[in-house]
């Protein structure tokens, strides 16, 4: 028995002794690069790059504990004690073990962290912003010039330097600065004026005081000047400036009517449109136009005012229909409200209607693009279609907007959406027998299963 019992050990040679197994838990490959824990944050784990300690001791990477602190949280991640006051000290000693670190690791990958550069203060920015204005009523371009590099500097370091001087004002001071330099006839500062407005668009909410001055006549026919100038290549700053103008009129809706009273403001951004600038200021400049739109109608209660009238007689609905050909989801949406504004119009709808690409155009963007392109087409369909435009409502079946139509009722939609389509397909119902109104490429994906 003890002779079976020592075979059963073996490693199935007669007296030979068992090999011992290694558990691979315990084998380690060379090289293996350890980040020792005291150089990890708490918070993310990772490496820290710029650590810093709170009052309870304890140190976190400084990203990580401002994203934590900017969260609303009070107490120390770590201790879970309460803070007793949100101050970040800077853990030289700690940072230059980790940078030594980095350098002995070089070998396996390891970059050394760069020594981080203290962060703006709101005492520092708010005497750069002193300087500057005072730079700015003294007409002194160059020391403006100068501040407004280290601000954008500054801008570029980190998130928490921007976040520093939007909370300081700095949208209120380059306003000032803007308007300033706007009501100085010439092209001396223009290049000042176009970095202005470059910083300004990270720079809101820009306040009462900032708002009233980019309002001013000087500034909108400064920017008015920069998006008409025929030599101006530089497609950045035209994107500035239109996007300038669309958070200045959701700061403020009465901006609108200062920029209609610009003279030939119309043709300015029907040039901007005409532009391959990108879709950023494409969008920006629809929303622009709508709110022009919409707030002249209403001073004109719903009658076609001058404003109206002149976006349409200058070609409004055909480079709208261009843009409609190919464009992403959000600038498709933005011109189809655009588009619907415009048919609210008699001249509005004639152009449109005497365009061959309308309809087939509007008919393809229903189910295809979003809810509320779907809804903006219908809407604009309808207002084509009325007094039984027997030209539209033929056109639009051919195109197969009656299978559509159905499809919107069959999924749901909108009650006022719903009224439309339902009026549609009534005029449209003489039409369907008549002519080839099957859209083979709308698919049945849409259509509910029958219970």
């Amino acid at each position: 028995m003890p002779f079976l019992w020592r075979r059963k050990r073996g490693s199935g040679r007669r007296g030979a002794p068992a090999k011992r197994e290694v558990p691979k838990a315990i084998v380690k490959p060379r090289n293996e690069l350890v980040i020792p824990t005291h150089f990890r944050c708490p918070i993310s784990l990772d490496l820290m790059k710029d650590p810093v300690s709170l009052s309870t001791g304890i140190t976190y990477d400084r990203e990580s504990i401002e994203n934590w602190i900017d969260a609303g949280h009070v107490t120390c991640p770590v201790t879970n004690q309460v803070l007793r006051n949100i101050d970040r000290i800077p853990n030289h000693s700690l940072r230059q073990m980790i940078q030594d670190w980095c350098v002995e690791n070089k070998s396996l990958g390891v970059e050394r962290i760069p020594t981080p550069r203290i962060p703006i203060s709101s005492f520092d920015a708010s005497e750069i912003f002193t300087r500057i204005l005072a730079s700015a009523r003294e007409r002194d371009e160059a020391t403006c010039s100068e501040l407004l590099g280290k601000i954008k500097n500054l801008a570029k370091e980190n998130e928490r330097n921007k976040r520093c001087m939007v909370g300081n004002g700095i949208g209120s001071t380059l306003a000032n600065v803007f308007d300033s330099f706007a009501r100085v006839s010439g092209d001396t500062n223009i290049n000042l004026l176009e970095e202005i407005l470059a910083t300004l668009t990270w720079s809101f909410p820009l306040g009462q005081d900032g708002v009233s001055k980019l309002k001013s006549p000087a500034s909108l026919h400064f920017m008015a000047r920069i998006l008409n100038h025929e030599s101006n290549s530089q497609y950045s700053t035209i994107q500035n400036t239109i996007i300038m103008l669309k958070e200045l009129i959701f700061e403020d809706r009465s901006v609108v009517e200062r920029i209609m009273e610009v003279e030939g403001i119309e043709r300015t951004f029907l040039r901007v449109l005409e532009m391959p600038v990108g879709p950023k200021a494409t969008q920006a400049c629809l929303m622009i136009i709508h709110q022009i739109m919409t707030t002249s109608k209403q001073e004109k209660e719903n009658h076609t005012s001058a404003t109206f009238a002149n976006f349409i007689r200058l070609g409004l609905v055909p480079l709208i229909l261009d843009i409609l050909v190919d464009s992403n989801r959000s600038t498709c949406e933005k011109a189809l409200i655009v588009l619907d504004n415009a048919c609210d119009s008699e001249e509005g709808k004639k152009t449109a209607s005497a365009n061959a690409l309308t309809i087939p155009l509007i008919v393809k963007k229903i189910l295809r693009v979003s809810d509320t392109a779907t809804e903006y087409s219908i809407a604009i369909l309808s207002k084509l279609s009325f007094g039984e435009n027997e030209d539209a409502l033929a056109d639009a079946v051919t195109h197969g907007a009656f299978q559509k139509l159905l499809v919107v009722l069959q999924v749901g939609c909108g009650e006022r959406t719903k009224e439309n389509a339902s009026e549609l397909l009534r005029l449209m119902n003489k039409y369907r027998n008549k002519l080839d109104c099957f859209d083979s490429s709308m698919g049945f994906k849409y259509m509910k299963k029958s219970n």
